[in-house]
């Protein structure tokens, strides 16, 4: 579904990404770890072509997102279009929820249905309602953002990346910005989608989801992969000191 290959990014005189190859199969989860300012959030926004790449290419199912191949190896950036048709099958999920505030958990869900998968009304609408209840948010639909805790609002913001039936999850950090005691609700959905097999790429720092439902775990740090492997592996036997030192700052261990 994801393949990455030799990704280099900089900002200024920064190297934020150096080097990077990754999959990311059909109907997989990878978790991503590491330190913050490691450049987790950067490869995953690369992935979405949010932030452009220096160097290296990533393709979704095949096909290289953000350029168009040219003769003789060189590239072309992508028309607009182009990059569209490729976002609409890659949901994203943002530490922030980005709902609009004047509209209902519903309208939240349906606006971009209407405007980029051209529903109407009718069918928009239905499809959101049935996306609220897949989060269990069915009794929630005609709440204002205002009104909704932030694990409400947060599973509002995957009902909305959902119900445009994406092929492939990215999750930058989802739980970063909510009370200890909402993270739970979030990454039950989550693990809800892993378990239908969507494939998902995810940012973060909860490491007991991680280990349960993660099928990989890499783990980044200045802008490389330094180890991966299956969660077993690279939390519990890594060989790698700066992998050990990272997860000794969690005092519950056996959580994961």
């Amino acid at each position: 579904m994801i393949d990455i290959r030799g990704v280099t990014k900089t900002f200024g005189t920064i190297q934020v990404l150096n080097g990077v190859d990754l999959t990311v199969g059909n109907q997989e989860v990878v978790c991503l770890i590491g330190p913050s300012g490691s450049g987790k959030s950067t490869l995953l926004r690369c992935v979405n072509f949010l932030e452009s790449y220096d160097s290296g290419e990533i393709r979704i199912e095949g096909k290289l997102i953000g350029y168009r191949d040219g003769e003789a190896g060189a590239r072309r950036p992508m028309a607009a279009r182009q990059l569209r048709e490729m976002r609409r099958e890659i949901g994203m999920v943002f530490q922030h929820f980005n709902l609009w505030p004047h509209m209902s958990a519903l309208d939240n869900v349906a606006e971009p249905l209407r405007r980029v998968r051209r529903l109407d009304g009718a069918q928009a609408s239905s499809r959101a309602r049935e996306t609220l209840a897949h989060v269990g948010l069915a009794d929630k639909a005609d709440a204002y953002p205002s009104n909704l805790s932030g694990g409400q609002q947060q599973r509002v913001a995957i009902a909305r990346a959902l119900a445009m039936q994406p092929r492939l999850m990215l999750f930058d950090e989802p739980t970063s910005a909510l009370d200890p005691e909402l993270v739970g609700e979030v990454l039950e959905v989550m693990r809800s989608l892993a378990a239908e097999g969507m494939t998902m790429l995810i940012v973060t720092h909860e490491m007991g989801f991680a280990a349960h439902v993660a099928d990989r775990i890499a783990f980044i740090d200045g802008g490389r992969i330094i180890d991966h492997g299956a969660p077993r592996h690279v939390l519990h036997d890594s060989a790698e000191p700066r992998v050990r030192q990272f997860l000794q700052t969690y005092h519950d261990r056996n959580s994961f």
